[in-house]
């Protein structure tokens, strides 16, 4: 396989071939989607798991982040905003992305997690415009997302992210599906958490906490989505071993660390003024979630090894949310919160 010759759109249905695809990229697959005769079957543990997380936004009542809204101080209003918005501008990339990523993936059981994975980044970007709705006129929103377009800083980091998803968009090469692949988790395992953290010490000093609930389903749905992406690369490159090579393992502790670099940038701006975030134990933190991201690789730290070094950030982590995952590269699974049926839909 040439890496950098571009992966060809898949039909829609190709009956000469079998329904369980013989490859995630360049494979033979008739498109049709048998969940019961599928390449990997952990995938639909994964689909349940999804599945299971379904929620929407108008679920959560804001009526008491209303009243506290006006005794926020206005630092704290106006990190809040300027944070919300900031996420809703990283969630707009996801959506359309996943769309894109599915018309050159073989196998339709990836296409099926793609395609949720889109519609809940559709729901995230719907989430924070729902609090932004309940706390301040469009007037203030659309000024808020104009700031986030504008901003340098921000600018700065989501360019990494953007650049890369445009060359798969303009040239869609395994070699630049795996590069996308590699920012995805940057984007939803790293990027997000100093927006996660400030409205997770609202939440500790009992402010704002309708928002901190939908900023965990948003944190919850992430983290998943990161764990898929991850276990998509490793299936990649076993399946590819052109793609296996020592340069795209270093790419992969660049981006990442140039990722981490961005974060910690943003992170001593936007959290600078807000009192009892210390900035030196998030850049601890932010390490931290990247050495997760790599050993979710299956690569070695990038970083120093270390406990969580924001421990009040922990009943929000990922682990509380879902000790559900389990390894496509381990025989051993962990138990699924929500989800019975291991594969098969005769308990439906």
């Amino acid at each position: 396989m040439d890496l950098h010759l571009p992966l060809s759109r898949i039909k829609l249905l190709n009956p000469e071939f079998p329904n369980k695809s013989t490859g995630i990229i360049n494979g033979k697959s008739s498109g049709l989607l048998n969940w019961n005769d599928i390449s990997y079957p952990q995938i639909y543990d994964l689909y349940q798991i999804l599945l299971s997380n379904f929620w929407k936004a108008q679920e959560i009542n804001m009526q008491d982040d209303i009243k506290q809204w006006d005794h926020l101080s206005s630092t704290e209003q106006d990190v809040f905003l300027r944070i919300n918005t900031q996420l809703a501008c990283l969630d707009s990339l996801q959506t359309p992305t996943m769309c894109q990523v599915m018309d050159y993936v073989t196998d339709s059981s990836f296409k099926a997690i793609f395609a949720v994975i889109a519609q809940q980044e559709a729901v995230h970007n719907e989430s924070y415009s729902y609090i932004l709705s309940s706390l301040v006129p469009l007037s203030e929103q659309n000024n808020r997302f104009n700031q986030a377009k504008t901003d340098p800083i921000v600018q700065k980091r989501n360019q990494l992210i953007l650049d890369v998803y445009e060359s798969f968009r303009e040239n869609p090469t395994p070699q630049n599906l795996f590069k996308l692949g590699v920012n995805s988790i940057n984007l939803e395992g790293i990027y997000f958490y100093a927006g996660f953290a400030f409205f997770y010490h609202l939440a500790r000093q009992q402010k704002m906490l309708k928002t901190s609930t939908m900023i965990s389903y948003i944190q919850r749905d992430e983290m998943q989505h990161a764990y898929f992406m991850a276990q998509f690369l490793r299936i990649l490159l076993t399946e590819n071993p052109e793609l296996n090579t020592d340069a795209n393992i270093e790419y992969v502790y660049n981006a990442v660390g140039q990722a981490v670099q961005l974060e910690k940038e943003w992170a001593n701006v936007i959290l600078r003024d807000i009192d009892g975030i210390e900035l030196s134990e998030y850049e601890g933190y932010t390490e931290y979630l990247a050495n997760k991201r790599l050993r979710q690789l299956g690569l070695q730290n990038l970083y120093i090894e270390r406990a969580n070094p924001m421990p009040w950030i922990h009943v929000f982590s990922d682990e509380m949310m879902n000790g559900t995952k389990s390894d496509f590269f381990e025989q051993k699974s962990r138990t699924y919160a929500k989800v019975t049926q291991s594969n098969g839909f005769d308990e439906l």
